[in-house]
């Protein structure tokens, strides 16, 4: 999945063109490395998104195409 779409689908960022901004911009790592919208999600990533005042890191334990408000939070757990 992209990695556009795994923030919006996560609900980490809540629109799909915020988190593609947000990968333009240079303001998404994974792995520790700067990521693109187009990088593929894998399972055992680590993301850390620089939004805001407080960076959020999280590492990516499920890929779901869907998810709704309830388990959405089930596909990655918050590191730090």
């Amino acid at each position: 999945m992209r990695l556009d779409k795994y923030l919006k689908v996560s609900r980490i960022i809540k629109r799909r063109t915020v988190a593609n901004e947000a990968c333009d911009a240079g303001k998404v790592l994974v792995n520790q490395k700067v990521a693109r919208a187009s990088y593929d999600v894998k399972t055992g990533d680590v993301i850390e998104v620089n939004l805001g005042s407080r960076p959020l890191k999280v590492r990516v334990l499920a890929i779901n195409e869907l998810a709704n408000k309830e388990n959405a939070c089930e596909n990655y757990e918050v590191i730090e």
